[in-house]
């Protein structure tokens, strides 16, 4: 499990693309790659990965069709920046909101506001994800947790802080760029819970 509480930005040193299949390896942060282990989990822009081979601070991973397919690694470069988090130990703080790690799809940003100390992201979202996108709720996007501003149509917002955009990629965002989506499991399971009792009583 995760806590969408991003721990850095890690650098892409070196990829392999078979078909449909890569092998990624990141270089993270010396602080940041204290006691690795083979098949430990790490969230890459809010994927959960395994861990496949360590040297020092450079990591290896494995991806697979289906999260080449779903999410927005199989667009990294070689020098590009990802967003990660090492999995949540039991004792941690929990500041953001439990996440598996799965995407759901991808969204695109479609506008970028800054008015001065504030960035304002609108994104774009396919209509099977609109009714778990609610103002206020959670959702986790390259596996940082942000609450969720305004909704307008097929669009929501997140406001982020200095503080956010300096320790994320989001600080380089452009509009355009894909950005991986993890709903909220909660929000998930209470609309679903709900859609199921209203259409059992017709």
């Amino acid at each position: 499990m995760f806590t969408g509480i991003i721990q850095g930005k890690a650098e892409v040193v070196a990829l392999e693309q078979l078909n449909d299949f890569m092998r990624l390896t990141l270089l993270l942060p010396e602080e940041r790659a204290d006691n690795l282990q083979l098949g430990a989990s790490i969230a890459v822009n809010g994927t959960c990965l395994t861990v496949t081979a360590f040297d020092g601070n450079r990591v290896n991973f494995d991806l697979i069709m289906e999260t080449l397919k779903v999410t927005n690694l199989a667009d990294l470069q070689l020098g590009g920046l990802v967003n990660f988090e090492r999995a949540a130990r039991i004792g941690d703080e929990i500041g953001g909101h439990l996440l598996s790690g799965h995407v759901h799809d991808q969204v695109e940003i479609v506008q970028i506001e800054r008015p001065e100390n504030n960035c304002i992201l609108w994104f774009e979202v396919a209509p099977q994800w609109l009714k778990y996108i609610l103002p206020k709720g959670f959702v986790a996007l390259n596996g940082a947790s942000l609450t969720i501003g305004e909704v307008r149509d097929n669009r929501f917002n997140v406001y982020l802080i200095p503080e956010t955009l300096a320790l994320t990629t989001f600080g380089s965002a452009t509009v355009g760029e894909r950005i991986n989506l993890e709903i909220d499991p909660q929000t998930q399971a209470t609309v679903d819970t709900v859609e199921r009792y209203l259409a059992s009583r017709g």
